[in-house]
């Protein structure tokens, strides 16, 4: 658009609802201002790329782009030229987006321990979305709102590509593109493929806010279709601890590092406190999805009070349970009482003096406990108790398509598939741990370099197409 190119956009979602995952977060970027990334960015993104990769295809990797071998190009890891652009390209991209009247900030988060530092833009992520679509209304951008793409096909000349789409009233509608960008989000909102990917624990989990229902999968499955290489971990996702009695979007409850986590059975499961919030809450929400009927519950007691202000990391509308005995708890949580009164009295004989440091990691462990608790460890012993229900959310998932810096689609020989490209969600780049607040940053950063990449191809393309 910026660069003379005409641009369509397809969302499926109502217009009141625009803008998917992206309307109802934050948007963290990992960065210490806003021309720098964190200090531990590359690594992270390095140290999470996936399980056991190939030494060949690491070596392979440290040489050159252009020397890769095919195999090499389409591997699913996040490879160094993707991560490195996107380090790289993080600060240029905020520089660009406060042109639209954006403004960022390094603004107070919901965690109350964290190991990043995080900016965001003031108002979040529906701010970031309306400037930009204001932007793009004005200048002759073409959004089709409840409308879905349902077909994807090469034209046989290479010089575009064919799009089918159902229109807002159930009409079919095409068009010919020079140039298709695919940022229509994960799967997250399609129960077919959350099964067919991860199992019968997919149906305990559901989106964190409603923008995620409209992610259904279809941009990844027709570039797939094109015969696109897949990248990403398309058996996890990105996990946020829910309350699920509440409707607010992003109902977190992040509190149980200075309590224990059980299941329905009273038992606990997991170390609670492994280390700063915002770095485990991933995982540890993946291990609720795992527990009977994929719920968990954080019990706690009057001691959490000495944590200042703590209830800025909840963010559900909802009460706790409350109760004045270990057994009333339970009753109030609907589990196994004689369950959680043992794990509550194993647990305290485990805790050990020390000085409890509530705002940083404070190793004080539990000892002879199985599993421990590694930080900010004291007894459950002190009425009332509280507790709250944690189902694991959805934020996003892992797989898409791969991807190369210029946000080009490869197909499984590595090759860029003319005028298709790639960003966000429907890019995939993250295996085990998600490394915090650069999801939106990469959509960000991908679909600029992908936008204009696309329009000095479009440009290139003449004369014009015709339908």
């Amino acid at each position: 658009m910026q660069a003379g190119a005409k641009v369509v956009v397809l969302e499926r979602s109502t217009e009141e609802e625009f803008g998917g995952n992206t309307r109802w977060t934050e948007s963290y970027f990992r960065m210490k201002n806003d021309r720098e990334v964190s200090d531990d960015f590359e690594e992270l993104l390095v140290t999470n790329a996936g399980h056991n990769i190939d030494p060949n295809v690491i070596a392979h990797a440290a040489s050159p782009y252009e020397d890769w071998p095919p195999y090499v190009k389409a591997h699913g890891m996040p490879d160094p030229e993707l991560v490195s652009t996107l380090s790289i390209q993080a600060g240029p991209t905020v520089q660009w987006l406060k042109s639209f009247g954006i403004r960022f900030d390094a603004l107070p988060t919901y965690f109350m321990t964290a190991a990043a530092p995080r900016l965001m833009p003031v108002g979040g992520g529906l701010a970031l979305i309306e400037a930009l679509r204001a932007y793009a209304l004005k200048h002759g951008v073409t959004i089709l709102y409840e409308t879905t793409a349902t077909h994807l096909t090469r034209e046989q000349d290479d010089r575009g590509l064919r799009v089918q789409a159902n229109g807002n009233t159930g009409q079919i509608v095409s068009w010919r593109a020079k140039a298709v960008m695919i940022a229509s989000g994960g799967f997250e909102g399609n129960p077919e493929m959350l099964t067919q990917y991860m199992g019968p624990t997919a149906k305990f989990i559901r989106p964190v806010a409603r923008g995620g229902y409209y992610n259904k999968g279809e941009g990844i499955r027709l570039a797939l279709g094109l015969g696109a290489a897949p990248a990403g971990d398309f058996s996890s996702f990105h996990a946020e601890p829910l309350d699920p009695r509440s409707m607010q979007p992003e109902a977190l409850v992040l509190n149980f590092p200075y309590g224990v986590l059980v299941n329905r059975r009273g038992k606990r499961f997991t170390d609670e406190a492994p280390g700063p919030v915002d770095v485990s809450y991933d995982h540890i929400s993946r291990d609720i999805k795992n527990q009977p009927d994929g719920i968990a519950y954080v019990i706690f007691d009057e001691r959490i009070n000495d944590v200042p202000n703590w209830k800025k990391s909840v963010r559900t509308d909802q009460p706790p349970f409350h109760a004045d005995t270990i057994k009333g708890i339970a009753q109030a949580c609907g589990i196994s009482a004689d369950g959680l009164a043992l794990t509550v009295k194993e647990f305290n004989a485990a805790c050990q003096e020390g000085k409890f440091s509530p705002l940083a990691v404070d190793q004080l462990a539990t000892i002879g406990l199985e599993p421990p608790k590694s930080n900010w460890s004291r007894p459950i012993d002190k009425p009332p108790f509280y507790a709250y229900p944690i189902i694991a959310g959805v934020c996003f998932t892992y797989g898409g398509v791969k991807i190369n810096k210029h946000a080009q689609v490869v197909d499984n020989d590595g090759r860029p598939i003319p005028g298709l490209y790639a960003a966000g969600e429907a890019a995939g780049l993250y295996y085990q741990v998600y490394t915090g607040a650069t999801s939106v940053m990469r959509g960000a950063v991908y679909g600029k370099i992908g936008g204009a990449h696309a329009a000095n191809l479009v440009a290139k393309m003449m004369p014009p197409l015709r339908s």
